[in-house]
């Protein structure tokens, strides 16, 4: 009796176990949706990323959903159907990028990671002279290329995307959310006591990051180094790079510093401050800095020759006029 008993028992609870698991598999298929993710360059038709990322933020909050997409033109993905926010955004940045806040769609912060060494001459950046009242920013790289976009109130309810079986197509409009910067140093005397045909340079009072959610800048400001290249036989230094632009809120003045060599081991740096230039630029994601004079030191008779360990870095200040252009 009890033999006969316990078997149907068991197959009892057996059945009840695959019907649990058939219950929870049907729930798992069923609270999902297809989606197209869709990425429109008419805003950066020139855009050629490598890969594409898309945060998507339930509206009953929770940590964001990512999904990644090779190329530029996106993809299908499976989504568990509910409300969301979502930000597209370039994923090719790995080499240069830090994400922070990337659970929050207001506090989704782009930056970038510490120079520890300025890249024309390979000094660390530590070890060189900072512009009066610049010396407590962090000394930052400067960016490479992002395009975003956030979307909002993103329906992909089960009415939404389940309705007549079409699938549902969600569209990003990335456009490109750094800003160009070029400078110029004009009339050149001596360059040919120039070691080397790059010049380190910075840029102070620069935003550390980008928050892709509210679209703006952060409030940190930081020091960005760079290189100038030597053209026009000498007489010219120019470089081009990008930056996030200025911090969104308090106004920061802006620093131009130049570090040389001299072919005798003397280090020099020049000072500019041109705070007017850059906060007055009528395109401020394409501000062109331009500077003229800077005369070179000739270098002391009977010097020994470059020597990079030469500890003592000797200092020029530049009063710029109003207008420099």
């Amino acid at each position: 009796m009890k033999t006969s008993v316990l078997i149907p028992s068991m197959a009892i609870l057996a059945l009840s176990a695959s019907s649990c698991l058939h219950k929870d598999l049907d729930f798992e298929v069923d609270d999902r949706g297809e989606v197209d993710v869709v990425f429109d360059w008419r805003n950066a038709p020139d855009a050629d990323p490598s890969s594409m990322l898309t945060y998507f933020y339930p509206s009953d909050g929770g940590n964001a959903l990512l999904y990644t997409f090779v190329g530029k033109n996106g993809g299908r993905i499976s989504i568990p159907y509910g409300y969301y926010a979502g930000i597209g955004i370039n994923g090719d940045n790995a080499d240069w990028a830090g994400m922070r806040n990337t659970d929050d769609p207001e506090q989704f912060e782009v930056f970038t990671r510490d120079a520890v060494n300025l890249e024309g001459y390979g000094i660390q950046s530590r070890s060189v002279p900072r512009a009066a009242g610049t010396e407590d920013e962090r000394m930052a790289k400067t960016p490479g290329m992002i395009w975003s976009n956030r979307q909002n109130d993103v329906d992909l309810s089960y009415n939404s995307i389940a309705a007549g079986n079409v699938t549902h197509t969600i569209t990003f409009y990335p456009e490109e959310t750094v800003c160009h910067y070029t400078v110029d140093i004009l009339d050149i005397e001596h360059s040919e006591y120039l070691h080397g045909a790059e010049v380190d340079a910075t840029l102070s009072g620069m935003a550390e990051g980008y928050l892709h959610g509210k679209r703006t800048t952060t409030d940190v400001a930081v020091t960005m180094p760079f290189v100038l290249q030597s053209v026009d036989g000498g007489k010219a230094l120019t470089a081009n790079f990008l930056t996030f632009g200025e911090c969104s809120v308090t106004a920061r003045r802006h620093m131009l510093t130049v570090y040389v060599y001299l072919t005798d081991g003397t280090k020099w740096y020049h000072t500019y401050d041109v705070t007017d230039q850059v906060t007055s630029a009528p395109d401020p994601r394409h501000v062109h800095i331009i500077v003229r004079g800077l005369d070179l030191p000739q270098p002391i008779a009977g010097g020994s020759g470059f020597r990079p360990d030469v500890n003592d870095w000797n200092d020029i200040n530049i009063n710029l006029p109003m207008t420099a252009n």
